[in-house]
């Protein structure tokens, strides 16, 4: 299976567009808009789709993150940080245009994202972010784009996974999570494709 795009170049810098905040002094919201991608080559035996986004460069720790005077050390263990996930998408869906599946930032989170009619969509990173903070905490829907601590000394780099499943659905309800979005594909996977884009809020770090 291929995954082609026209916002997103693989191994190149995400626009700004598809980010959820944007640099700037001090850093300011972005467009926060779903990009587009198109998928082909798709195997005889898939019968629905799903995407997941996630960024495999989130610091382990949050000691240093935005803490002015500080920066985040290139050398701390990462973890995943999951800005997209969607289940269900049908058979005859191969492209989600930009902009598709919502744009802007919406505070204590998008209750209803669009997606492809019978799709369903998971809870994004955004919702443990935001938790504690009166004007953001919420329940994160759908798409929200890369936000990666201003003061991190490495670029971030954000996964686009489209999976081919071989069953027309996977019990899965609104608000799912990684873990039982990978339960649930779990052996159903007949082929998958990627694009990797990276980004930065860093002036100092070249994306």
């Amino acid at each position: 299976m291929r995954l082609n795009s026209d916002s997103i170049q693989n191994g190149k810098p995400i626009p700004s567009n598809f980010a959820f905040m944007e640099a700037g002094d001090p850093i300011k919201p972005a467009g926060n808009v779903t990009p587009h991608l198109a998928w082909t080559e798709v195997p005889a035996g898939a019968r629905s789709f799903a995407i997941a986004v996630i960024d495999t460069d989130v610091p382990s720790k949050p000691d240093d993150v935005n803490v002015e005077g500080r920066e985040v050390r290139r050398d701390l263990p990462r973890v995943e940080f999951v800005h997209w996930l969607m289940a269900n998408i049908p058979l005859e869906c191969r492209e989600l245009g930009e902009g598709a599946c919502g744009e802007g930032i919406v505070p204590r989170g998008k209750k209803d994202p669009v997606g492809p009619p019978g799709s369903v969509q998971g809870l994004n990173d955004y919702t443990g972010w935001f938790k504690g903070d009166r004007d953001m905490e919420g329940h994160y829907h759908g798409y929200d784009g890369p936000c990666p601590p201003w003061n991190d000394t490495i670029p971030h780099h954000y996964h686009f996974h489209v999976y081919a499943l071989d069953v027309e659905s996977v019990p899965l309800e609104t608000g799912f999570s990684l873990a039982e979005f990978r339960d649930v594909i779990e052996g159903h996977v007949v082929d998958q494709a990627t694009i990797t884009g990276t980004y930065s809020l860093n002036p100092k770090v070249k994306a």
